[in-house]
């Protein structure tokens, strides 16, 4: 299989050599992992349920799991859903590289299409499951939404959306998603939705694919499926927590694929996921840090914040160069985006994850707003 280079790794090769300013501290905004402690009630499970680890756990996910994230998704939007209709997975990134490989397994000439820039794991999942690929490109242009074309999605199989979304931030309006589900049964494909940033709104809720699917006719969610991963709102990216939920036929036979996966999240930390998904309040306080960080990315970059996530997704121009010089002056990576996107999508913008503390981001972003300038004089 001809995987692209993660961008990670892009980024440590287009770094490599360069000597960065030492009277700085590294910082890095690369990565969209939460630098926020986990809360403690949640650690206080884990290590109750620790002794749990003689045990194997079941495929399938524990009931007290499965009942935590049917919980959550009516007290957080109004839907009930059976418990044939979701699948405990052990986070996200394992279902979304394995389902797109189950899916479209037995299609002789399968079609996938994701949104351009992306994920990269969604394109990996493609290249493993031999599907073409039809990329939904997101541009300023068209407000950085997934453009319908019709004659292409008659053709898809799987079409995977990303809304919240990484990495241009853009949140897609729930008439737009509406229609997604309906275009979905109209060309009998699969839409997933990623929906791992959907409990990181800054002003008010967002609703999940499912719920336009409701609003569409479609109670039963026939060709609709939506992820949501316990890592970004819980500030527990190594719980492994996450879920599918939606078309009960589809996930009746990824649930005996999966038997063979071997991927169960070990007892203790399902233990650990059901408390965390049960819980809402703690959520709201990791809502209050990112509204902050956007409130001092406002205030010392100009930028003005996105309805959801905790990405900026920033002009720059020259991203490469940026990204170098950069590291090379402040001691601080961003990540390029022209490493999330294919055919010059992506190009002249950086993507910024702001996921620390106050004090520290404060930091950052000065660094970052002081290298704008010097540019500016520059030119």
């Amino acid at each position: 299989m001809n995987f692209e280079t993660y961008p990670f790794e892009k980024l440590t090769q287009l770094l490599d050599g360069i000597e960065p300013d030492s009277s700085y501290a590294p910082m890095s905004l690369t990565i969209g992992e939460p630098q926020f402690a986990t809360p403690e009630f949640i650690l206080d499970e884990l290590r109750e349920a620790a002794p749990l680890l003689n045990k194997y756990p079941k495929t399938a996910g524990e009931s007290y799991l499965k009942e935590a994230m049917l919980s959550y998704l009516k007290e957080r939007f109004g839907l009930e859903l059976s418990e044939d209709q979701l699948i405990p997975s052990f986070g996200t990134r394992e279902l979304l590289f394995n389902f797109p490989q189950f899916y479209l397994h037995d299609r002789e000439d399968p079609v996938m299409a994701f949104p351009n820039p992306f994920y990269q794991i969604y394109e990996g999942a493609a290249i493993a499951s031999r599907a073409r690929i039809v990329h939904l490109d997101l541009t300023p242009e068209n407000g950085f939404q997934p453009s319908i074309d019709e004659a292409a999605l008659a053709k898809c199989d799987l079409v995977i959306l990303n809304t919240p979304n990484n990495p241009t931030a853009s949140v897609m309006p729930f008439d737009e998603m509406k229609r997604w589900v309906e275009l979905a049964l109209k060309h009998d494909f699969l839409l997933l939705n990623d929906e791992c940033y959907i409990d990181l709104w800054l002003d008010e809720p967002l609703p999940s694919m499912l719920k336009a699917s409701v609003a569409a006719g479609n109670p039963e969610f026939r060709n609709v499926l939506v992820i949501n991963s316990a890592s970004k709102r819980s500030s527990a990216p190594g719980l492994r927590s996450g879920f599918v939920a939606g078309d009960r036929e589809v996930l009746a036979e990824y649930l005996r694929y999966r038997t063979y996966v071997g991927c169960a999240s070990p007892l203790p930390l399902q233990r650990a996921a059901a408390v965390a998904w049960r819980d809402q309040e703690h959520v709201e306080g990791f809502r209050a840090k990112y509204r902050r960080n956007f409130e001092l990315a406002r205030e010392i970059l100009g930028v003005e914040p996105p309805m959801a996530t905790f990405y900026i997704w920033l002009e720059v121009g020259d991203e490469l160069a940026f990204t170098r010089e950069l590291y090379r002056r402040y001691n601080l990576k961003v990540l390029p985006g022209s490493f999330l996107g294919r055919r010059g999508i992506g190009e002249g913008y950086v993507r910024l994850a702001l996921v620390y503390e106050e004090e520290p981001m404060g930091e950052a972003l000065e660094r970052l707003a002081n290298f704008v300038r010097e540019l500016r004089v520059e030119s």
